[in-house]
């Protein structure tokens, strides 16, 4: 049954008729009413489509359903969104459709990929290569004759020592070395904290069990590795000033990233930083905080590390993966000093993940103070990103939010809702490889769900990072104000 006709005479000159039927729902329907008129030759190639917002009206259905199907046909190769001409019948004479729809999405994106916006990794190009050869040169050539014999699982004392001064100039942190444990890094520490071994041998017992609080939106990975040590995850909503630190229970601990909270950005808000350590003394329980990316601060003031506020209630956990490259295979713990014997229990005799040769010369680039230098380079190369970001989309997608964008290497897009499933494919269909805000989300959290998209600016190449960005606006969907 014909249940629209849609005249836009006035807008392009000519008529466009739609039958929506069959089964499933409007917006089914509406794909599958477009896709047959351009696969018929109704719709030649560069025909323009009428303003969502118009259709909508003329069909009876809601704007976010004909946004929703443009986008889909968009990222099927059938359409083409370009700001300021609109929603177009694509020039290419056979679509891609089908290799969207039946490949899963890694596949598609491994082979397709043309720019690289997923969070997580830094620029590649950026790491210290003359710096670092130069601190490996001097600590192999000091290194006692010890060093190359088996590792003591607690890590150098050169590097222990380098990183209780440093991490107390840089980031308020109260420690001394003796409380530090050098491991591979932060899925590492948590299947020492929770795993009692971390695959690496050690015989020694659980230093913590669960529950444990983390935050309704942070990396899946961890989730999952912590349901496979046995550890139930409790997730704690989130809003404009952090973690709901005030839903804390009868947990045993809470992971949060109060610094910059992953994915969506903002620091733990200062009441809550204290409310959150008088929780951990009144239960005789303790915080996990992942400071991911601590080094990486633009518009604010630095947000010292939550363990200065009591050393003996916080567990500071920390890498290199962001400030040089996850290729190097060093983080580190500061721990309570209840927790150390635990730790190095669970770890084992001898170092059998991180190597000493590299722990030597990661503490000569920090004495040295390379690490520092590198660090405020890279500070300013990621700012200028951070930038660049923000004024394409101001400039060609003003109708999109972004946030988060203060510190670290990614921001959140926020997407009008019902959306983001379809950006997603869009963005694959661009040749960007990018993550949807769903995939963060924790799945038992009653928090309600918002649309985005998390972008990295780390890991584009200087020479690239242009032509980024112009192929993310291209993904975006359309504004209301648009003529799509």
């Amino acid at each position: 049954m014909v249940e629209s006709w849609v005249n836009y005479a006035e807008r392009i000159g000519s008529d466009l008729h739609l039958e929506l039927s069959g089964p499933g729902s409007k917006r089914a329907a509406l794909i599958r009413a477009l896709r047959e008129a351009v696969h018929s030759g109704r719709l030649a190639p560069g025909t323009r489509l009428p303003p969502y917002r118009s259709l909508a009206a003329d069909l009876g259905v809601a704007r976010n359903t004909v946004a929703d199907a443009y986008a889909e046909l968009v990222a099927e190769g059938w359409l083409t969104a370009r700001q300021g001409s609109g929603t177009r019948v694509a020039e290419r004479s056979r679509p891609l459709h089908a290799a969207v729809r039946t490949r899963r999405p890694a596949t598609y994106r491994a082979r397709a990929t043309r720019h690289d916006l997923r969070q997580g990794t830094p620029d590649a190009s950026g790491f210290p290569r003359s710096a670092w050869l130069a601190s490996y040169r001097r600590a192999l050539h000091q290194a006692p004759n010890e060093v190359f014999g088996p590792g003591d699982p607690a890590g150098r004392p050169e590097l222990r020592a380098a990183l209780a001064a440093y991490l107390a100039r840089a980031r308020g942190v109260r420690t001394q070395p003796d409380r530090i444990v050098i491991c591979s890094g932060f899925a590492h520490a948590l299947r020492l904290l929770f795993g009692g071994g971390g695959g690496g041998g050690g015989g020694g017992g659980q230093p913590l069990r669960g529950p444990l609080a983390v935050e309704a939106y942070g990396l899946p990975f961890h989730r999952e590795l912590l349901a496979a040590e046995g550890v139930r995850t409790v997730p704690l909503p989130l809003d404009e000033h952090g973690a709901r630190v005030d839903r804390l229970t009868r947990e045993r601990a809470v992971l949060l990233t109060p610094a910059h909270q992953f994915p969506t950005g903002g620091p733990l808000h200062a009441e809550r930083r204290a409310a959150v350590v008088d929780w951990a003394r009144a239960r005789g329980a303790v915080v996990l905080e992942d400071d991911y990316d601590g080094e990486f601060r633009y518009d604010r003031k630095p947000v010292g590390a939550l363990q200065s506020l009591d050393p003996e209630r916080v567990i500071l956990i920390g890498s290199v993966s962001k400030s040089l490259s996850p290729a190097v295979r060093l983080g580190w713990m500061v721990l309570p000093e209840r927790y150390v014997g635990d730790v190095l229990a669970a770890k084992g005799e001898r170092e059998a993940w991180a190597s000493v040769l590299d722990q030597l010369a990661l503490a000569d680039l920090i004495v040295s103070g390379s690490y520092d230098r590198h660090v405020r380079q890279m500070r300013q190369r990621y700012r200028r990103r951070r930038d660049l970001l923000v004024a394409a989309l101001a400039e060609h997608a003003p109708h999109i939010e972004v946030s988060g964008v203060a510190a670290g290497l990614h921001a959140v897009l926020r997407l009008p809702p019902g959306t983001e499933r379809s950006a997603v494919k869009a963005a694959i269909w661009q040749g960007v490889a990018l993550d949807g805000l769903a995939e963060f989300r924790h799945p038992d959290t009653d928090m309600p769900a918002h649309d985005g998209l998390v972008v990295g600016y780390g890991t584009p190449s200087e020479h690239a990072y242009a032509a980024a960005l112009e192929s993310l606006c291209g993904a975006l969907p359309p504004g209301e104000t648009q003529g799509s």
